[in-house]
């Protein structure tokens, strides 16, 4: 309800202060004798019709479109599933990458009312690994309608044995905003270097040849020990909110084109084969096809292969939590390096792009309370899913895009190989009765 009346004051605040700023040129103009301000107001009024219309577009499109599209959210609802996984999994990430292209659906709506009217537009998905006291846990969190029971049908199609548990509570409910109790840090995670670069994938490891389960390495293995490490009074949470990519346009709700990402991939590729369209002939010193390294030949394949697939604009956030005057920051170090196994020198990475501190504190923040409030602000948009860039000059810390290989990678049901004994999974399978089970009581005669 608050997020609502937010939208609603800032489509009137616009306007409101448009009016006061016309108001005041009035009055000061008026007041120094520039020139008649009542012809001005006049013609003002008389043009009216042509330039008023469009200048209240523009000041409150992106309030309207806030409005329409949480609207949407919230009349598609949102569900917590916490994922018991199986005793045994013989499957590679790529099992997780297939569940992820079929969930993708990027809500492209059938026509502009429904675009401007009812706000259709694609929804975000969030997949959730949790340590609560050393207990390390699944969860994803999906919309209702026409999301939780797909997601729920590929999980066991492609992981027999798992159990899906719908939460009566979300886990996030125990922890309430509370700096007298609890003290917290936020960080947020994300590619290194420019999107169209891939991260190391479960291909490059090797686990598309499926290895034997005891030659395995498992990429979340680093990170499923280190969440295990969790002492009983902290929490971790893992958040990685994932929206469907796709092409923007003005009938999906957007007043600027902007196709996806496989163009500017092509390009990059073109430059580093230093292909030309341009150039009609090749220069008698150069030659027509460049020698490469392997290392390019790799990132080539990579981000043509990575190109070709469903893709998720990927935003990835973990917050430390424990009790007030028990903060331990020994644990926070070796987390973040967990990701450094996705990093490729040369070619892309994860790092941290954005923390709730500062480098220097003293400057920045003497008080303390602007810190007080990035970390009020992250607990309340991480129970609700939501994501906005912290940094507004460079947007570093801004979703970036992954497909569904990269994130598969980062995000899946690891294999029997993990035996972290805080990773609690299903000691016995449940199958349904044979069929031809006798019914009834039978008499011998």
């Amino acid at each position: 309800m608050l997020d609502l009346f937010k939208v609603l004051f800032d489509a009137v605040t616009v306007p409101f202060f448009l009016v006061l700023c016309l108001a005041i040129m009035y009055a000061f103009f008026g007041y120094f004798d520039f020139f008649d301000p009542a012809s001005a107001i006049s013609a003002l009024i008389f043009l009216s019709p042509i330039w008023l219309p469009v200048s209240l577009f523009y000041l409150t499109f992106k309030a309207w479109m806030g409005f329409v599209q949480t609207k949407f959210a919230l009349d598609n609802g949102r569900v917590t599933l916490r994922l018991h996984l199986p005793q045994e999994v013989f499957k590679s990430p790529e099992a997780m990458e297939s569940v992820l292209a079929q969930i993708y659906n990027p809500g492209y709506p059938d026509n502009l009312m429904q675009s401007y009217l009812d706000g259709k537009h694609a929804l975000t998905f969030s997949f959730e690994l949790v340590s609560i006291g050393g207990e390390v846990r699944f969860y994803v969190n999906v919309p209702v309608k026409k999301t939780k029971n797909s997601i729920e049908a590929q999980l066991y199609a492609h992981y027999p044995g798992i159990e899906i548990v719908e939460e009566l509570a979300d886990y996030t409910d125990e922890i309430s905003w509370n700096p007298d109790k609890y003290e917290m840090m936020a960080f947020r995670m994300a590619k290194k270097g420019d999107d169209i670069y891939p991260i190391k994938t479960y291909i490059d490891f090797g686990l598309d040849r499926m290895p034997k389960e005891e030659e395995k390495f498992e990429p979340m293995a680093a990170m499923l020990e280190q969440l295990s490490r969790v002492k009983p009074h902290e929490r971790i949470w893992i958040q990685i909110l994932a929206t469907p990519h796709f092409a923007r346009s003005f009938k999906n709700g957007y007043l600027k084109d902007k196709p996806t990402w496989e163009g500017r991939v092509q390009a990059k590729v073109n430059e580093i084969l230093k292909r030309d369209a341009k150039r009609a002939q090749v220069d008698d010193e150069g030659e027509k096809n460049p020698l490469l390294t392997v290392g390019e030949k790799d990132m080539i394949s990579s981000m043509e292969r990575n190109s070709s697939k469903y893709a998720y604009e990927t935003a990835i956030r973990w917050l430390y939590i424990t009790e007030k005057g028990k903060f331990d920051g020994d644990g926070i170090g070796p987390l973040i390096r967990t990701f450094a196994q996705y990093d490729v020198l040369g070619r892309n990475g994860i790092g941290v792009r954005w923390r709730t501190d500062f480098d220097y504190n003293f400057i920045s923040d003497r008080s303390g309370k602007k810190k007080e409030q990035y970390k009020k602000e992250e607990l309340k948009s991480y129970k609700l899913r939501e994501y906005s860039t912290r940094d507004k000059v460079k947007s570093v810390d801004g979703p970036k895009v992954m497909s569904v290989e990269e994130l598969a990678t980062i995000y899946h049901i690891p294999g029997s190989v993990i035996v972290t004994p805080s990773l609690p999974r299903i000691t016995s399978t449940k199958r349904e009765a044979p069929s031809n089970l006798p019914t009834g009581r039978q008499v011998q005669l």
